[in-house]
């Protein structure tokens, strides 16, 4: 394994992002990997949360063999869906491992300990640190290592025409080939097997690939039952074959289950606030009416520049609606200030349409104007459109939906009333 770094012009100095950059670069090495037997990953610098990979299978089941032989159909998928680049997994091919056995009686008679083989060897092999040295350009010391050359250290021939107190090792010790033992690995106490991707080009969420490989591993049946696929927790037990996606996604998933809980929490908390207000029941649930027609203007935006809808954008879905159901307000109150001033209630639906429709136009303005300064920006752009979109939707549909609903809910309240009071008394 090798690990290159390659440190960019600042950004004002080079016309293409970051990310572009990795994605050609990606291109380039790509076919020279598969050419030559290898994988390499691109990442860029912070990569991003503390995962091991933005797409991560966790392949758990009752034999390491049967997860080996999944986690190998995983990375096949993944290699061949549009999209998914780096694919990777978390088991090592088997190395060849010389292990140099002392001959105990050879090494008594010539009066050589098994510590005095074992200390050549590791010298050789390992290095010993002799000392150090202070040069004036450099910040810290630098250690000064013994050993052979790589050419050297990785022939056993030659390793074992080494002599120790005269007597080369091949008189002292025998060779056994044996396999260097693979990587156990474990999660939640249970074995796991990791299959590693990332996203690039096509698509560039996690989700979505996720989506594209979920039916293709369900044809996958090598135990007489459908692979098991989880994405919030991760199986009960070992016992069947299952996979677990995680990396990038379960950080998504656990930030929109919380945005969501957090909205829950503010649409609870905006309805007692006007339900305090207006000493009524329905009248919030008319001004909050105006939330979701917010919707309508995010969702086609993001599709327009080509943008996807993140956590930033749902951050920013949740801010709108507090200026969404501000704009609710200013309509009803001033229906009911038109209403107490004795006017009829259909002229005061349509005078306040008309009336209020300056100021929320200036709030819509300098919601707009505010968030431009973020819209090109690759992290905070979903909230930049989630605020300028929302915005507008709103701004335009609920000017007209807001009035006529609390038409119909007044003239429905009035007609309860009036019912009410002609129904005979027990």
């Amino acid at each position: 394994m090798a690990d290159i770094q390659v440190n960019l012009l600042p950004k004002g100095e080079r016309g293409a992002q970051s990310h572009d950059i990795a994605k050609q670069v990606r291109e380039r090495l790509g076919p020279e990997a598969v050419r030559l037997g290898a994988r390499v990953k691109v990442a860029e610098v912070p990569p991003g949360p503390p995962v091991l990979q933005t797409l991560v299978a966790e392949v758990y089941g009752p034999e390491q063999d049967g997860q080996k032989q999944v986690a190998a159909e995983v990375l096949k998928i993944l290699d061949g869906t549009p999209g998914v680049v780096d694919a990777d997994w978390y088991v090592e091919d088997e190395q060849p491992k010389l292990r140099l056995r002392p001959d105990r009686v050879k090494a008594a008679l010539n009066g050589v300990s098994e510590h005095a083989i074992a200390q050549t060897v590791r010298l050789a092999v390992g290095g010993v640190a002799a000392g150090t040295l202070h040069l004036e350009r450099e910040q810290e010391p630098v250690p000064v290592e013994l050993r052979l050359a790589p050419a050297s250290r990785s022939d056993p021939d030659r390793l074992r025409s080494l002599r120790v107190n005269g007597v080369p090792l091949s008189e002292l010790t025998t060779v056994e080939e044996t396999r260097e033992e693979r990587s156990i690995y474990h999660k939640n106490l249970m074995p796991v097997t990791y299959v590693t991707a990332d996203v690039a080009g096509e698509i560039e969420s996690p989700v979505y690939a996720m989506l594209k490989l979920g039916p293709r591993l369900q044809r996958y049946q090598p135990f007489g039952y459908p692979i098991l696929q989880y994405v919030a927790e991760p199986p009960f037990d070992g016992s069947r074959y299952a996979i677990k996606w995680d990396g990038e996604w379960h950080v998504t998933y656990e930030v929109f289950r919380d945005l969501g809980l957090a909205f829950s929490a503010v649409m609870i908390l905006i309805y007692v606030l006007v339900t305090g207000w207006f000493r009524n029941f329905t009248t919030p649930l008319v001004i909050m009416a105006a939330i979701p027609f917010s919707l309508a203007g995010i969702l086609p935006a993001h599709g327009a520049l080509n943008a996807f809808f993140t956590a930033t954008s749902m951050i920013g879905f949740i801010a709108g609606a507090g200026i969404v159901v501000r704009n609710s307000i200013i309509l009803v109150d001033f229906v009911e200030l038109r209403l107490r001033e004795g006017m009829a209630l259909a002229d005061a639906v349509v005078d306040a349409g008309a009336v209020r429709f300056r100021p929320m136009l200036l709030t819509a303005a300098a919601v707009v104007a505010g968030s431009a300064v973020i819209l090109f920006d690759p992290i905070f752009q979903g909230l930049a459109l989630s605020l300028m979109a929302g915005e507008i939707a709103s701004l335009l549909l609920s000017r007209v939906t807001v009035p006529v609903v609390y038409y119909f809910v007044a003239k429905w309240r009035k007609m309860e009333l009036t019912n009410q009071d002609l129904r005979p008394s027990q």
